[in-house]
């Protein structure tokens, strides 16, 4: 948790606005982008928990065929 050191204005007797040192503001606003990455993170991992998943070393190997095709093309070219 960010320790906010908020100075507070007041207007006609009541608490109008929160001024906190940019410092401060920075941080809290970079919270909030991480707070917005996770809720976004969530709400993918649920839309997508039923589709088909395939084991990590099968796409490591996916991987590799597809490389080892592209070189050989290449080198087939050049």
């Amino acid at each position: 948790m960010i320790a906010l050191h908020a100075q507070i204005i007041k207007k006609n007797g009541k608490k109008e606005y929160a001024v906190i040192p940019y410092e401060e503001f920075l941080k809290l606003q970079e919270e909030i982008e991480d707070y917005e990455d996770l809720r976004c993170l969530r709400e993918v991992k649920e839309t997508e928990k039923e589709a088909p998943t395939i084991e990590m070393a099968e796409l490591q190997k996916k991987i590799r065929r597809r490389t080892s095709r592209c070189s050989r093309r290449t080198k087939a070219r050049g």
